[in-house]
């Protein structure tokens, strides 16, 4: 499944310069670990046209480190 999300610009380029590894997000989508993430850059107030493919390899469902409904997923 391939699911277009919203990313400011800050999160964007930590994810583009490959700092940000992760997305923490409400699990509203019921992501799965080998859905692709659309990362489009949001200035807060528009879209810029910028976006980024990336895989999901793992999930973190845990409520002790997640706050509910929440999800940590490591993509590459």
């Amino acid at each position: 499944m391939r699911h277009y999300l919203k990313t400011l610009t800050r999160f964007y380029e930590a994810v583009e310069n490959g700092t940000k590894t992760f997305e923490v997000r409400l699990n509203d989508r019921h992501y799965s670990v080998g859905d692709t993430l659309i990362l489009q850059e949001w200035t807060g107030v528009e879209l810029t046209g910028r976006e980024i493919t990336k895989k999901i390899t793992y999930i973190l469902y845990d409520y002790q480190y997640c706050q509910k409904g929440y999800v940590i997923m490591a993509i590459k």
